[in-house]
């Protein structure tokens, strides 16, 4: 199959299951394709996410936009602080980010870092509870890596003084940029005053993050755990759904049982009850670790989690890139195609 002239090739790992879906989304979810329809979706949507003329397509429409809001907060800083507000008087945190990544000069780098000052600005004047969360190669990493590092130092610097202090959550990018990214993170952690004010992405299905837990739990730094939404080869990533579950889990036991505040993100159920058990059976007060979803998936479970005692942080991204992001989170839960289509045909 042919998209915009690139031929279609990914590896699928996708879930073999998909119960348990946003309330809005169930219906109809019956008639979608079985798990090879599934696998060949998820497939389909990682390669759109990095189609080139579509995106510039998608990014310049008023369509384009309309159907991105399930999962974008918006294009502009006061779209991020509304949704986040709304987030917030539901009794979950946030995380902010503006989206993008891979810029190509230092000027744009310079502009993505001093839009997340201005995010900053705006937790405190708002009063909002969040912090940020940033991409390194949209902080120049692939440009200049010591000006991305001095461009980030300058936001962990500025999140440190706020007060409650801020916090500052490096993403975690496709495997090229694994190591850089930890190596970046490890030595930003280290500078005075930078301690528990910055932190970094865990991917399940990659089979180095086991050593890369044991690393950054040895200096105390907080993880995001996810399962991964990049291609990587059977080499280096684990291929199937029960492989990169297995994974979380392993790793999920390990940060619980550190004494640093860490996040899970994940929307399955499964996993989720299996992390409630296991802080219950060893102790794990509730407010030691956070779950964490994105903005738009799974509200119903969000709100009960919350319901029922157990912290929630949703992380709202925002800003006009939002391409990329957007047909990733559709890769990972092809039934919001179904959702974004029938609210499209009822407006």
């Amino acid at each position: 199959m042919k998209v915009c002239g690139e031929s279609l090739a990914a590896r699928c790992t996708c879930d073999t299951k998909f119960s348990g879906s946003d309330t809005d989304v169930r219906h109809g979810f019956s008639s979608l394709p079985g798990l090879g329809g599934y696998c060949m979706l998820r497939a389909f949507f990682v390669h759109l996410s990095e189609n080139r003329c579509l995106r510039r397509f998608a990014e310049s429409s008023s369509i384009g936009r309309r159907v991105s809001g399930r999962f974008v907060a918006g294009t502009e800083i006061a779209d991020a602080v509304r949704v986040t507000q709304t987030v917030n008087r539901s009794g979950m945190s946030v995380s902010i980010d503006n989206l993008g990544e891979n810029v190509t000069n230092p000027d744009e780098a310079r502009h993505s870092a001093q839009l997340y000052h201005q995010i900053l600005d705006a937790i405190v004047a708002n009063q909002l509870n969040a912090n940020i969360s940033l991409k390194l190669t949209h902080m120049g990493l692939d440009v200049d890596e010591g000006m991305a590092r001095d461009l980030v130092s300058g936001l962990v610097a500025k999140a440190a003084s706020m007060n409650p202090p801020g916090f500052v959550r490096v993403d975690m990018e496709g495997s090229p940029y694994t190591q850089r990214t930890l190596d970046f993170v490890h030595e930003l952690h280290r500078r005075p005053g930078h301690g528990n004010k910055v932190g970094t992405v865990i991917q399940s299905y990659l089979k180095r993050s086991e050593k890369d837990v044991e690393d950054l739990l040895a200096e105390k730094i907080r993880i995001r755990l996810c399962k991964g939404a990049y291609k990587e080869p059977p080499s280096i990533a684990y291929e199937s759904k029960a492989d990169v579950d297995a994974n979380y889990v392993k790793l999920m036991k390990m940060l619980l049982k550190s004494d640093t505040y860490h996040g899970l993100a994940t929307h399955d159920e499964n996993i989720i009850r299996q992390a409630q058990a296991f802080a219950t059976r060893e102790k794990i007060a509730r407010d030691s670790f956070e779950f964490q979803m994105l903005h738009g998936i799974r509200r119903d479970l969000q709100q009960q989690l919350v319901k029922d005692g157990w912290r929630m942080r949703v992380y709202v991204p925002f800003g006009t890139e939002w391409y990329p992001y957007f047909m990733r989170r559709l890769g990972e839960r092809p039934a919001n195609v179904f959702f974004i289509a029938r609210n499209l045909m009822r407006s």
